[in-house]
């Protein structure tokens, strides 16, 4: 079963465990690992996101057990879908969780949503199908490949 909480209601050493395990973030900018204060902020960041019109972002449990954070965000000046989950988890990225995002993107008023993926990640059949547009994009200074969705 899966749910999804606001993010300030995860235990905090169980999400910073999570967000440091090297399955993640090997699919991530590169930074510094979390520690309480780093983790506090990014915390703080996503909080504000989360309050910004247009946007959603929450924890994902299956099970009781902490999957990850999902969540649609504004960035670069646009709305995009972010999944981030622990790999023990990745069969419900796109058949669970996706399609909950794709609901919250129109339940929003949401007529195109993107997505970011960094050039680690391997390509995704399904996206290139549904996709108006896939084009590499450089964010933070590293290279991404956005897929941009029409919701109409």
């Amino acid at each position: 079963m899966i749910k999804y909480k606001e993010l300030n209601k995860v235990k905090k050493l169980e999400f910073i465990e999570l967000l440091n395990k090297q399955s993640i973030r090997k699919h991530l900018i590169n930074h510094p690992n979390f520690n309480s204060k780093m983790f506090d902020k990014w915390l703080d960041e996503k909080i504000a996101m989360n309050n910004i019109s247009g946007c959603k972002l929450r924890a994902i449990y299956s099970n009781n057990t902490l999957a990850g954070w999902c969540g649609i965000q504004y960035e670069n000046k646009k709305y995009e879908i972010a999944i981030i989950l622990d790999d023990k988890f990745w069969g419900i990225g796109k058949t669970i969780i996706f399609k909950k995002l794709i609901n919250w993107a129109k339940e929003l008023g949401h007529k195109t949503i993107y997505i970011n993926f960094f050039h680690t990640r391997k390509k995704y059949k399904f996206l290139e199908k549904i996709a108006l547009n896939k084009y590499e994009t450089t964010l933070f200074g590293e290279k991404f490949i956005t897929y941009e969705l029409d919701l109409n």
